[in-house]
């Protein structure tokens, strides 16, 4: 008898449950009307598994620097258009703009670098991050691809990456950038967070058992949102090492620190100095100092708040993230050998 009864207690609830589904969701007009059905339960392993990065870019290459013991890895994706020339933040890697290049190689070429360090890139001293070498190598980059015809450059940094492209295109040696994209990084915030750098990194997980249990860890206890991003980049940030008999983060930033300072002084000055067209995505409100502050009211720049997102924009929001960098390309006219100018036709070559 107990057990009927709860059994027809149990049928009034949902019958009762249902009743205020209806109420929530009344009409087939309601955006909540055709709910879609859960996804399958994935098992950790396959939830967390690596995806390969070809599904987003079209190509890889070694990039050998003419008469030195460094060799850069590049990704690569899209036949046309200007050159989107991507480098990422410090522990990160190039295929952290994967998810993000597989939309923009629509509109344009995109390439993604491994900078000093960090992914697969070789180089005569990996701890040498200092802005001065991370700027040449860049450029070595950039002139061993594309020698004395450099097509038109659009820089887009990432945190640390953001700091080496805004130092490039202060330097004006670079003739053929034609854009500057600069990716969750102000002076005054990354200043003030340095003596917090040593702390964040002493306390992150180290050892990895597996690519997997990484990449779980970037998502549960790292900087990541994006699984499926965390899925393809995750992997070119790890080594493994013989010796622990397990996978370690590939960048020794902790061993950096040294120049730490120099990546950030007497940014905002050079951000606003470069000559071309500017672009500054933030993850939050409060990350502007009084000098972008000022830029930004004189309109020296565009700014665009990305909410919702962590401080790796390109990798937790890649398709808002790819919108935003082609919209910046087209207002402002960037073609493949530069800026178009509307009725001047460039001579043939």
């Amino acid at each position: 008898m107990e057990n009927r009864e709860l059994t027809k207690v149990a049928e009034n609830e949902e019958q009762e449950e249902d009743k205020q589904d209806q109420q929530h969701h009344p009409s087939s007009d309601s955006v909540f009307a055709n709910v879609p059905p859960r996804p399958p339960l994935q098992s950790s392993s396959n939830k967390y598994s690596p995806l390969d990065w070809l599904s987003y870019f079209d190509q890889e290459e070694d990039i050998c620097i003419p008469n030195t013991e460094n060799v850069f890895h590049v990704y690569k994706a899209g036949t046309e258009g200007p050159v989107i020339f991507c480098l990422h933040g410090g522990g990160y890697a190039g295929l952290s703009f994967a998810l993000s290049a597989s939309k923009m190689k629509e509109k344009a070429r995109v390439v993604a670098m491994d900078l000093r360090g960090h992914g697969k890139s070789i180089t005569d001293n990996d701890l040498d991050l200092s802005m001065e070498t991370l700027c040449a190598d860049v450029l070595d980059v950039l002139k061993t691809m594309y020698e004395e015809s450099p097509p038109a450059i659009v820089l887009v940094g990432h945190s640390m990456g953001g700091s080496v492209a805004i130092h490039i295109a202060a330097k004006r040696t670079l003739p053929s950038l034609a854009g500057l994209v600069v990716v969750d990084v102000v002076e005054g915030t990354a200043l003030a967070s340095l003596v917090h750098m040593q702390k964040i990194l002493s306390s992150r997980m180290k050892n990895f058992s597996s690519v997997e249990k990484a990449i779980e860890w970037s998502i549960k206890g790292g900087s990541l949102r994006n699984i499926d991003s965390a899925r393809v980049s995750i992997s070119s940030t790890l080594k493994f090492d013989d010796s622990k008999k397990c996978y370690v983060h590939r960048a020794c930033l902790e061993e950096t620190e040294k120049y730490w300072r120099g990546w950030y002084e007497g940014l905002s000055e050079k951000f606003l100095s470069s000559p071309v067209p500017k672009l500054l995505l933030l993850a939050g409100t409060d990350r502007l100092d009084r000098t972008l502050t000022i830029g930004q009211m004189q309109g020296k720049f565009q700014m665009v708040v990305v909410r919702h997102t962590g401080h790796a924009i390109q990798e937790d929001v890649p398709e808002e993230f790819a919108t935003l960098v082609l919209n910046f390309i087209s207002r402002n006219r960037i073609g493949p050998h530069g800026i178009e100018i509307p009725g001047l036709r460039r001579p043939s070559q």
